[in-house]
């Protein structure tokens, strides 16, 4: 029998030390409980992903100091088998780094592996710093079980249709009993059933049992929610680690079948989140983890009395706590009763601080001032952006004052067609919603209140008519399709088939539909032409969460002057 101790665990990319205790930990938790192997995932020792950072040398200096730490470590654990992720240096031709698994026993490398599909797409950019490796199995006898080695990707081409190579054919022929996957693979709404349906057909097409092991942690825009879990040939789920947070399993494998450590059955997994209950739980993790890792605790919120910033600041008090959290409402001459009393309701039932700062004054002082300056009044369009310029330095000046994060307020529908002020509301360090569409800002929002059993976001709020209330009477239909249309619109175009196959069936049957009339054509390409036309100002956007498989930022590369 082999006992497999899976660490699924939260690293800080570049932060070796802290990295490096974290493993020797788990290596030390998984020999006192009379592991036979532990597991960690992807680039582990320095965390993923790097970046740039693989160009800089002191950053590259570290990782032999780190290796040797965990060498010393596996000499005081006897018998023990150590499998991590991290970086090696190429000694032949090509990029100067691998992307590797290594094994380590009594102090020891005992295998060596790397990287053989280096992804490009989406959010990936593997090959900008790495050579990939032989095309070559990696299989290793671990107490008495001949189990093979993968690194992430190279489990994902089992169709043959992205790669010219297939690592799973080189693995198949030298026979092992059991396939070990170390990955780094960031988290996305439908991500969790393509990787059990991925590997699930590997699993099938080869015979073979997999182990995947999955990090756990936001990081900068990704998060990765762990979710580690092993699957038999027949494609059956039979266990999985827990989703969005750290977690260590001892689990065991024999005669081809895994079970719980001592015998007992596993648990069975379950059957995933609802898509609200996933983005919750997604942008809570992403936000602690970047303020954390920034350095903050403390965050403040814009609060308009409007939906927006009330599920943000909602989501930032389930991430940070109550006591971390204040709101600033900053009412002009346009806004509504409701903008202060809906943002007064919204604090107390999130037992946060309001602060109320007028822009009135600030915004004629503005408006003479250009006058004297310019000989023209200040009005239309330039007075509706001014008023959230203003409230954008408010808020910069309360975060630079205070030490709060500043947490934008921007929805994925808005920020498409650029419903936005470049230098207002833009203005912050992490965007929480910028990958919700505005209708999923509404269910998230009900469904955050289901959890609560109570009004934590006041129904007056999620009712009212969405507006930016930059001038008399302004409402988003005036310039904007019901938001219902829009977001079938922009899924449609932002991001098609990588989203699961039910919504985007919807979507396109709701464009076809559309473009079935003249009226309904023109729509469409007015809308695509906003997208096209604001890839200015989502370029200087602070990062958002990722919740969806393309997500604006790393995951979307477009040109800004360009005609399309």
């Amino acid at each position: 029998m082999l006992n497999i101790a899976i660490a699924q665990l939260n690293y800080t990319v570049g932060d070796f030390t802290s990295n490096v205790a974290a493993i020797i930990g788990g290596m030390r938790t998984a020999f006192a409980r009379a592991a036979d192997i532990v597991v960690f995932s992807e680039l582990a020792v320095c965390g993923y992903y790097p970046g740039d950072l693989l160009e800089d040398a002191a950053f590259l200096e570290q990782f032999e100091p780190a290796l040797e730490k965990l060498l010393e470590a596996s000499r005081q654990m006897p018998k023990l088998a150590t499998v991590v992720g991290t970086v090696r240096r190429n000694t032949g031709a090509g990029k100067p780094l691998h992307n590797s698994l290594l094994v380590i026993q009594d102090g020891i490398i005992i295998a060596e592996y790397h990287k053989q599909l280096l992804p490009t797409y989406g959010i990936f950019d593997e090959y900008r710093h790495f050579e990939p490796g032989q095309q070559t199995a990696c299989t290793l006898r671990i107490a008495g079980h001949h189990i093979g080695f993968l690194i992430c990707e190279d489990g994902w081409n089992q169709p043959g249709r992205d790669y010219k190579i297939n690592p799973f054919d080189a693995l198949r022929r030298a026979g092992p009993e059991l396939v070990i996957s170390i990955n780094a693979s960031p988290s996305d709404i439908a991500k969790r059933t393509l990787r059990h349906s991925t590997l699930g057909k590997a699993a099938a097409d080869t015979g073979l049992p997999i182990l995947f092991v999955n990090q756990v942690g936001g990081q900068d825009q990704l998060v990765f929610d762990g979710a580690s879990f092993a699957l038999m040939p027949d494609r059956r789920i039979v266990f999985e680690a827990e989703q969005f947070s750290e977690d260590f399993q001892l689990i065991a494998f024999d005669e081809g079948n895994f079970t719980a450590a001592g015998g007992a059955a596993l648990p069975i997994p379950s059957q995933g989140l609802s898509t609200e209950e996933f983005a919750r739980r997604q942008i809570i993790l992403g936000v602690q983890d970047y303020a954390r890792r920034c350095g903050f605790s403390k965050a403040v919120v814009g609060s308009s009395g409007g939906i927006d910033s009330a599920l943000t600041l909602a989501l930032a008090v389930q991430a940070l706590g109550a006591e971390n959290v204040a709101a600033v409402t900053m009412p002009s001459g346009w806004s509504s009763e409701g903008s202060v009393s809906d943002s007064q309701t919204l604090c107390a039932n999130l037992g946060i601080p309001l602060y109320v700062h007028p822009i009135a004054s600030l915004v004629q002082q503005y408006g003479a001032g250009f006058k004297d300056a310019f000989a023209a009044p200040l009005q239309g369009l330039p007075l509706e952006n001014l008023q959230a310029r203003i409230r954008g330095t408010v808020l910069m000046e309360y975060s630079n004052s205070f030490g709060a994060l500043l947490l934008t307020t921007g929805n994925k529908s808005e920020i498409s067609v650029g419903y936005c002020t470049l230098y207002g509301d833009t203005n912050g360090g992490l965007g929480l919603i910028g990958d919700l569409y505005k209708t999923e800002v509404y269910a998230l929002s009900r469904h955050i209140n289901l959890q609560a059993g109570r009004e934590l976001i006041p129904e007056a709020v999620i009712s009212k008519a969405p507006s930016a209330e930059l001038a008399p009477g302004q409402k988003d239909t005036d310039s904007l399709p019901p938001y219902e249309v829009l977001d079938e619109i922009l899924k449609w175009h932002l991001e098609g088939r990588r989203m699961p196959q039910t919504e985007a069936d919807a979507a396109y049957g709701f464009v076809q539909q559309l473009q079935a009339g003249d009226e309904g054509r023109q729509l469409v390409k007015r809308i695509l032409g906003m997208v096209a036309r604001n890839e200015y100002k989502r370029r200087q956007a602070p990062p958002l969460i990722r919740v969806r498989a393309r997500a604006f930022g790393s995951g979307r590369q477009m040109p800004i002057a360009a005609k399309y």
